[in-house]
């Protein structure tokens, strides 16, 4: 049962030496392979140590060790029932046009997992045309559930003035569903509910054992029309060929909606206000990978300093 009422504190040390921090403490990395859920009012947390460098322009390193995780759902600083997770990789700029990036992460006991990324930009006149590779290996322990999942997704972006239109892919090519966070129930993976750095990821994330889902996306940022901090995306994502063992012929499908502000400067400045609506079919025979729905949510952000 959900606590009625929930609260939660955290805190951290943090010590700098150049272009590298180091972190111990309640922290909340932003990984493809270990980032923190804060979908809910109280944000997910871990605890442990982190290394942050920027030493070399354009490379960023981050290695860090954690023993602990706080769910969104309860206040508990143990209550994920992580064991411990190491994380370690890099993002690298070789120029304009040309980025990357490489981790890797050991859930202790559960999985490990390696993450590869490539951006490329191809300006066109006064346009662009982007390309955005996302990978996952994932090889699950025998004690938790054995299974290798390896999903992908590539995603074509055209940008002409406030306007960009995406085509995407996705495939899961795995004897498993692509397991990642769960914050509902302790002994589950344990690395964050917003560990799926992937095109199709919305409501659903169109991640079960051997589906492939297309997207079609369009989205417009309202500053060049007099709106600054105002934008508004709309995506449908297809998804097929979903294994949950009984069949090999499941089907879903979402269409998701935001709308979304950012105010500009007052006492409110940087507040940001996130309206979204998803809309989800899954046929009756994948019931037991994903299940339909609807669903609207207000996000409300508001970062401010103490210090």
């Amino acid at each position: 049962m959900p606590e009625k009422d929930v609260a939660k504190g955290g805190a951290s040390l943090k010590l700098r030496f150049s272009n590298t921090v180091l972190a111990y403490g309640d922290l909340r990395p932003n990984l493809p392979v270990l980032s923190h859920d804060n979908s809910r009012l109280l944000p997910e947390s871990f605890t442990g140590t982190m290394l942050t460098s920027t030493e070399i322009e354009g490379l960023e390193f981050n290695a860090g060790t954690f023993h602990a995780q706080s769910r969104k759902s309860d206040e508990g600083r143990d209550s994920g029932g992580l064991k411990g997770i190491d994380v370690i990789g890099a993002s690298y700029k070789f120029n304009d046009a040309l980025s990357g990036a490489f981790y890797a992460s050991d859930v202790e006991d559960v999985l490990k997992r390696q993450y590869l990324n490539v951006n490329y930009v191809l300006p066109i006149a006064s346009n662009s045309l982007t390309f955005d590779f996302n990978g996952y290996r994932t090889k699950q322990d025998a004690d938790f559930q054995p299974g290798k999942s390896r999903i992908w997704s590539l995603a074509s972006t055209y940008a002409t003035g406030p306007h960009a239109f995406t085509l995407a892919y996705q495939r899961n090519n795995g004897n498993v569903d692509y397991n990642y966070g769960f914050y509902q129930s302790e002994g589950w993976v344990g690395d964050g509910g917003g560990s799926i750095w992937l095109a199709n990821s919305y409501w659903s994330d169109f991640n079960a054992a051997d589906e492939q889902s297309w997207q079609v996306a369009y989205a417009v940022d309202f500053s060049q029309y007099g709106i600054p901090g105002l934008s508004y995306r709309i995506a449908y994502v297809r998804g097929h060929d979903i294994d949950v063992g009984t069949t090999t012929d499941g089907k879903e499908h979402e269409l998701f909606n935001q709308l979304s502000y950012k105010v500009q400067s007052g006492p409110a400045k940087d507040l940001n206000v996130r309206l979204r609506a998803s809309t989800l079919r899954v046929s009756d025979n994948a019931r037991a990978y994903n299940t339909s729905g609807n669903e609207v949510r207000i996000f409300l952000d508001y970062p401010f300093s103490v210090f």
